[in-house]
């Protein structure tokens, strides 16, 4: 069990950081790393049993890691996959003149037959609920009509339709997905239901095709069939076609897009549908990172329109959108504005006002969650009421920031509480363990430090005076929270040579003497030096490389 455990703690290591190499460190550099490290930690060099036994594991570590990191091939597997990519079995059989293209083309046809395996355990499930309510009587009513009847002073909203949809996908093979879907529909007590089933297989890198069985009650049996193409690296084009069995007769249905691609970030699109509603579509959609830009026009019977969405993304870690559109065509003039935000790991909610002619002014509520999307379109009035529209915009936000300071903002601290309460649980015994090798990696320091100190003294060289690694409380508003820093002056100062340290941009947890004291959360290294007499300070992130001495971390005498 102890032997388990011990690999366990060894493959969950940085090379790169247990050696203090760079990613790009030369067979020279990776060398020089290896033999101070073997120097320090070499158990003939001490006598005392617990330390003997200490320097020995350490001593197999740094050896471990330089086997990995000295030899080509398994170096660019650990570079590609990590340690978890040496586990693979089979590279025994590999060629070891590999390049890292080839390697990568190994490990992927290693790891193809149990993917195959995984393949009948992963389904894609999706799903959409909607319903509509009807509110008009908030806004459009005749008081009088109502002051004799029992209750007549309340306002009647009612559910007036509702729909629900679900889709499972089931991988057959690398190459065939299953996916099956079924939706049931009512409105004003009317209300039907269909089933679909739909194969899928990729014929080849630049394309696939799709045959689509279907039925429902409403509209009799379904048979479609779909493709897709890439004719060339921008450009591709999709064709589908169906035919409809009702009790009328077949009714078939053709549709075409022809897509490219504009530049990097904006597509073009050209539609053409034959069938019960016939049209031509075409359309331009550019999305960068910062915002979103749709343009449409179509002509068709019985809709032709003219359409136009912006959207402005913030670059806020809610991921904060809004949005506005205007459609016009035959029926009338649209005109809908809205905002949306990720309320949680998994959840966005959004609302969106739609105001139009003849329409009159809905508001429409949208919560995903995964792969679930809830839908609550509610209609207020059928005229373009100034009242209507005011409550529309206003009552959701107020109702938001209500929703964020009283529920969300309280559930997602204590789900961050509670998922770093588990990792810290889970990583317990490791970090225990990764704290009792730091603490004898420090004794097995000392006489070396000792001997590097007395060097950088005699040349008014580089001391470390105090260092500090894991979590820093600087922000006034988060006094309540504690520190949680360990103390690293000895294995900060045992890394200097010629007046200098330097340290790569891998986790500082992985160096020599360093363990996690925050398992999940942001840590940092603060140093305290004196360089030739003078007195410096720094301030460097987890993952931020780090060179010292600097003349910019120098402390000025008068502050």
């Amino acid at each position: 069990m102890a032997a388990a455990l011990d690999e366990e703690d060894i493959s969950n290591e940085d090379y790169y950081s247990l050696l203090n190499v760079r990613r790009e460190a030369t067979q020279e550099e990776l060398k020089a790393a290896y033999r101070r490290l073997c120097m320090l930690y070499h158990p003939d060099k001490h006598r005392d049993p617990e330390l003997k036994r200490q320097a020995d594991r350490l001593f197999n570590s740094v050896h471990e890691a330089y086997e990995v990191l000295s030899d080509p091939q398994t170096r660019a597997i650990y570079d590609i996959y990590g340690k978890r990519g040496l586990d693979v079995e089979g590279w025994e059989v590999v060629e070891r003149r590999r390049s890292p293209a080839e390697i990568r083309e190994e490990y992927e046809r290693l790891q193809r037959e149990r993917e195959e395996r995984r393949l009948q355990q992963r389904t894609n499930p999706k799903g959409m609920i909607s319903v509509g309510i009807d509110a008009t009587d908030l806004f459009d009513r005749y008081e009088e009509d109502f002051e004799d009847m029992v209750g007549g002073g309340l306002p009647y909203v009612e559910i007036n339709k509702m729909h629900i949809s679900q889709s499972i996908e089931a991988p057959l093979t690398t190459r065939d997905t299953a996916t099956l879907s079924g939706s049931l529909s009512t409105h004003n007590g009317n209300g039907g239901g269909t089933i679909n089933l739909a194969l899928r297989r990729v014929t080849s890198t630049r394309g696939w095709g799709e045959v689509e069985l279907g039925a429902g009650d409403a509209h009799g049996p379904l048979f479609g069939l779909k493709l897709f193409r890439n004719l060339t690296p921008r450009c591709f084009v999709t064709a589908q076609c169906g035919l409809q069995f009702s009790s009328q007769g077949v009714r078939p249905g053709v549709t075409t897009v022809l897509a490219r691609h504009l530049d990097k970030n904006t597509m073009g699109y050209l539609q053409w549908r034959w069938g019960i509603q016939s049209s031509m579509n075409t359309s331009i959609v550019r999305d960068t990172k910062s915002s979103h830009f749709t343009l449409a026009c179509q002509l068709g019977i019985p809709h032709t329109f003219m359409m136009m969405s912006y959207q402005y993304k913030f670059q806020d870690e809610d991921q904060t959108k809004i949005k506005g559109s205007v459609k016009s065509g035959f029926f009338g003039t649209v005109v809908e504005y809205g905002a949306e935000r990720k309320i949680s790991r998994h959840s966005v909610l959004g609302a969106t006002v739609s105001v139009g002619v003849p329409q009159g002014v809905t508001l429409k509520i949208k919560l995903n969650r995964a792969s679930q999307t809830y839908f609550f379109p509610i209609h207020l009035t059928d005229q373009l009421l100034p009242s209507a529209v005011f409550y529309a915009t206003v009552g959701p936000l107020v109702f938001y920031l209500a929703m964020q300071q009283l529920i969300i903002r309280p559930y997602v601290r204590a789900q961050k509480e509670q998922e770093l309460e588990k990792q810290r649980e889970s990583s317990a015994s490791n970090i225990a363990r990764k704290k009792q090798e730091a603490e004898a990696a420090v004794l097995l320091m000392q006489e070396s430090v000792r001997r590097i100190i007395e060097a950088e003294e005699s040349r008014m060289g580089l001391i470390i005076l105090n260092a500090w690694y894991g979590k820093f409380v600087t922000d006034n508003s988060r006094k309540h929270e504690r520190a949680k820093v360990i103390d690293v002056t000895v294995p900060l100062q045992c890394l200097v040579k010629d007046s200098k340290l330097i340290l790569t941009e891998a986790s500082k947890s992985g160096l020599p003497g360093f363990y996690d004291p925050c398992v999940g959360e942001e840590k940092s290294l603060k140093v305290l030096y004196q360089f030739r007499g003078v007195m410096h300070q720094v301030l460097s992130g987890d993952t931020e490389p780090l060179r010292i001495p600097k003349q910019s971390h120098r402390i000025d005498a008068d502050t």
